[in-house]
């Protein structure tokens, strides 16, 4: 068995309630976007708590730096559709919204964003795919009347997170 890159063995521990290190490695992604495609690697790891803080400071270091996801985009958009665990799901939607997506590679991360609709309890998931899915619709008007009912739909639930996040996407 390899041993365990010290990056991941740093996301690694404590609570999952806490961010633990994540900042500290976003930060390290930004001043070293090699490392990249070893914290990605963390958001399958078999840990829990290393992949949702492997895809917190990922998403955090790309809000800095799209281009750090870039090489990962297909992967991104299967390791949406396979993540069941909602701190990773949330992350997930606002990369997938930042990444430069063809088409044909838009098609299944809206697929995807819409599951996390209709399926998820948290609203942090709800609140993340609806941002993306505005985004999308941003850069793909054929998604527009759509995403206006998707976020009609999700308002209607009257959550104040999500009434408070649809109110300004729809502006």
């Amino acid at each position: 068995m390899a041993a365990e890159h010290p990056l991941l063995a740093r996301l690694g521990g404590g609570d999952r309630r806490s961010t633990g290190e994540a900042n500290a490695v976003a930060q390290m992604l930004i001043d070293q976007p090699e490392l990249a495609g070893v914290v990605f690697e963390g958001m399958f790891h078999s840990d829990a708590r290393v992949r949702m803080r492997a895809a917190d400071a990922l998403e955090k270091a790309s809000a800095r730096n799209p281009t750090l996801i870039a090489p990962f985009a297909s992967r991104l958009i299967h390791q949406a559709a396979a993540s069941t665990q909602q701190e990773v799901q949330w992350h997930i939607a606002q990369m997938l919204a930042r990444l430069d997506l063809t088409p044909e590679e838009r098609d299944p991360a809206v697929s995807v964003l819409m599951r996390y609709l209709r399926e998820s309890d948290s609203n942090i998931v709800i609140v993340s795919a609806l941002s993306a899915l505005a985004e999308f619709a941003k850069a793909d008007i054929s998604l527009r009347d759509t995403v206006i009912v998707l976020i009609e739909q999700a308002m209607a639930r009257g959550t104040p997170s999500i009434m408070s996040r649809g109110k300004k996407l729809l502006k």
